[in-house]
């Protein structure tokens, strides 16, 4: 479906993400990859541990396998969404039994990239975007506008909030994307820091008890699927509220659950289907079939 985008793709502000599949209906192939890649190396490495192979080329095919989709979710362009992917295809690798040499050395690769990456790899509203994360001020009426009004409604917010449907920034609608990717700062606005800190320890809960049933499966395929899984909703909220607060630069990643979203609600939903498949299967040498 990824390939399919870059030949009959919707393109909307600029982006070709979307695939239209009926009057009314679009749909996001790259959000889909959230959950397919870490299901497809779950398989992967469940077969090769069956099979006996555990050298350093099975992480290397794993590595290709997660490069493949990043590649092509880079070409619409979605940064945002093909970090994500990355995030989680490495974390099943990791979770995989990869030898921390190897981790620490990739880490010290990319943070020698990151220069080169930022300089001749991004286009340029992307470095935009990273520049106004480190200050919002230089531009307030321009790529500056989001992130400060957002901040200004977290702030606005106080300790308790100013109550239900009661926030200036939200009801004079000075917050662009305020339904899906800016929904925290209405939160935090309305609720205040109180309702924003029982929203994160709502999430880790949930992420702490997705862990354990990762932990808790006999099979390689489960536990790594559920990781996965896990990673990549941890990723969803460290990336949506670090954007938000402007500790990261505005990548447009929903906050799972809570944004307003098409494909992405839908490959969240499937996720948690996956980890009570994972659940009620603990026990058992569990497959890719034995999921659906």
């Amino acid at each position: 479906m990824l390939i399919m985008v870059d030949f009959g793709g919707v393109v909307v502000n600029g982006a070709e993400r979307w695939l239209q599949v009926m009057p009314g209906f679009r749909l996001q192939p790259s959000e889909l990859m959230k959950i397919a890649v870490p299901l497809a190396l779950a398989r992967y490495y469940h077969q090769s541990f069956s099979a006996g192979r555990t050298g350093i080329w099975v992480h290397i095919v794993a590595f290709l396998m997660v490069a493949v989709p990043v590649g092509l979710v880079l070409r619409q362009p979605d940064l945002g969404t093909a970090l994500m992917i990355l995030g989680t295809g490495c974390a099943v690798i990791f979770f995989a039994g990869i030898s921390l040499r190897i981790v620490v050395s990739l880490l010290l690769f990319v943070a020698a990239m990151v220069p080169v990456v930022f300089f001749f790899a991004l286009h340029d509203y992307q470095r935009q975007r990273i520049e106004t994360m480190f200050n919002p001020d230089a531009d307030p009426l321009g790529a500056g506008y989001q992130l400060q009004q957002g901040l200004i409604a977290i702030g606005s917010g106080g300790v308790a909030g100013k109550g239900f449907m009661e926030g200036a920034q939200k009801e004079l609608d000075y917050i662009p994307e305020q339904h899906t990717d800016f929904i925290f700062t209405i939160i935090a606005e309305e609720f205040g820091f109180v309702g924003a800190v029982v929203l994160l320890v709502a999430w880790g809960v949930a992420l702490i008890q997705g862990m354990q049933i990762a932990g808790n499966s006999r099979s390689t395929f489960g536990g790594l699927a559920a990781a996965g899984f896990v990673s990549t909703l941890l990723l969803y909220v460290i990336i949506n509220i670090g954007m938000v607060i402007g500790l990261l630069p505005v990548v447009g990643i929903p906050l799972p659950l809570i944004s307003y979203g098409g494909t992405a609600v839908v490959t969240v939903m499937i996720g948690f289907g996956l980890l009570m498949a994972v659940h009620l299967n603990r026990a058992n040498d569990m497959t890719l079939r034995g999921v659906f």
